[in-house]
């Protein structure tokens, strides 16, 4: 799937807005932007036509770089490079449930 991309920042979150190859767009929320290696990748969770989070925990992985200060995301083309940058995304989203865990137990 090759797609273009605008990333919007704004005072709560970070969102990317998708071209998919049949020129749809698809708004996600950047979840992260994380290294594996020396690569940086980003986790977009794509949302639903109101904005909101999808039910369906779908999460895109894509390389990321910044090229002349702008943003680009590539397909990861290697089911190993897949593999460990998925892991590695996996050992984020525990680290943030754990965190989130340990706020509610000291409230």
């Amino acid at each position: 799937m090759n797609t273009k991309e605008s990333i919007i920042m704004d005072e709560q979150n970070v969102t990317v807005t998708l071209t998919l190859d049949n020129d749809e767009e698809l708004e996600c929320e950047v979840l992260t932007i994380y290294s594996v290696g020396e690569q940086e990748y980003i986790a977009l969770l794509p949302l639903t036509e109101d904005g909101e989070a999808n039910e369906d925990g779908e999460v895109y992985i894509y390389r990321y770089e910044e090229i002349d200060d702008e943003p680009s995301l590539s397909n990861i083309e290697d089911d190993d490079e897949y593999d460990a940058t998925a892991e590695a995304f996996d050992e984020w989203l525990d680290e943030q449930e754990f965190n989130e865990m340990l706020e509610d137990e000291e409230e």
